[in-house]
């Protein structure tokens, strides 16, 4: 890896060996981020997922816990995240009949010295896995997508939000 790319990207050292990245100058601030991606399945189970009428329980209402937890292992999962402490984690789903597709968005805070990003993203991964492992015995050919960060505040860089 050369100097300039190992440089631009914080992970990396100079030499391009990987690296924690060391937060302990940074200030305290609140920090948010919005993350979201959707699943897309045959009507039935669509259907199925939207009345609660799956056979392992209420699909959306676990895949809501999961996804909680998977934000709060976030570090544990992705090797160099920090693990952080989270204030809030907020999942809501949304359904759309006319796609048979559920999508979920994922809002993690914390006040800390380093952003929720990654337990954001990794919080809409879970959920979307939970509600895939729920219901494939019945739609094996789910599909996840358009998993990205919409938005992000806090910290150095400020307020960021993804183009649409």
């Amino acid at each position: 890896m050369t100097e300039q790319k190992a440089s631009s990207l914080t992970h990396f050292d100079a030499q391009g060996q990987a690296h924690m990245v060391d937060v302990g100058g940074k200030s305290e601030t609140r920090r948010v981020a919005v993350a979201h991606g959707s699943i897309s399945m045959k009507p039935e189970t669509f259907a199925m997922v939207k009345s609660g009428s799956a056979k392992k329980g209420d699909v959306l209402g676990i895949a809501r816990i999961a996804a909680i937890q998977g934000s709060k292992r976030t570090s544990e999962l992705i090797p160099l995240c920090h693990p952080i402490p989270l204030t809030r984690v907020a999942v809501e789903f949304e359904l759309d009949e006319a796609e048979s597709r559920i999508g979920c968005t994922v809002t993690a805070e914390t006040v800390g010295r380093t952003g929720v990003e990654m337990e954001a993203l990794t919080a809409v991964n879970v959920a979307l896995l939970t509600i895939y492992d729920m219901c494939k015995a019945v739609d094996r050919g789910m599909r996840m997508d358009g998993i990205q960060l919409l938005e992000k505040l806090g910290g150095k860089s400020g307020h960021w939000v993804a183009e649409r």
